[in-house]
């Protein structure tokens, strides 16, 4: 059977309840079977922390991306770590998926994405790490927030929106300076939370 197919096999397991057949494509020679095999047993809420580890491990990039994204439903994966990872798609589905655990992420996430948000080469990575932090809404994330708010349009209209959840001075201060934003997109949204407000 040719990789395409056996990724086929993978997708239709987790349409049809076949986790069995799902999990013996899980160490498949190509990453697409395997990641596809991944995010089945995930479809079927029978993704272990073990197996999705073992993928967070993983040397192709694309199984570690849906890892992230299965690792969201599975209790026990630590995904502050997979942040460092050396692929930027990778650190991004980290931060999303930390970002959707909320207030769970835990202070390690906040700090580590705020080192991310302030500092990463790539700009969706450091997109993401932000809508993270305004996911969290910890206090902690704040002055990385703040910062980005100077970035490129995309992570500045993307600061603004994570600004939402806080207040005070600082916060008072960036979205009158977004209101005079040179991208019209982040006017937008500043003015769309000062009118919230």
């Amino acid at each position: 059977m040719q990789p395409a197919q056996r990724r086929r096999a993978a997708a239709v397991a987790g349409h049809t309840g076949d986790a069995a057949a799902a999990r013996r494509l899980l160490h498949d020679a190509d990453a697409g079977v395997r990641a596809t095999a991944l995010g089945a047993l995930g479809r079927l809420g029978q993704a272990g922390a073990t197996e999705v580890r073992e993928a967070l491990a993983d040397p192709s990039p694309e199984v570690r991306r849906r890892a992230c994204q299965v690792a969201l439903a599975v209790a026990g994966v630590d995904l502050v770590p997979v942040l460092d990872d050396p692929d930027p798609r990778v650190v991004e589905m980290a931060a999303w998926a930390l970002g959707e655990r909320g207030e769970a992420a835990g202070r390690a996430a906040v700090d580590r994405l705020s080192a991310v948000a302030a500092g990463h080469d790539d700009p969706l990575a450091r997109e993401a790490a932000v809508a993270a932090l305004g996911a969290i809404g910890d206090e902690g994330g704040l002055p990385a927030i703040l910062a980005a708010t100077k970035d490129r349009p995309a992570i500045r209209r993307r600061a603004v929106i994570a600004l939402a959840p806080f207040s005070g001075p600082d916060v008072d201060a960036a979205l009158v300076e977004a209101l005079k934003d040179r991208d019209w997109q982040v006017r937008q949204a500043a003015e769309d939370l000062s009118c919230e407000g």
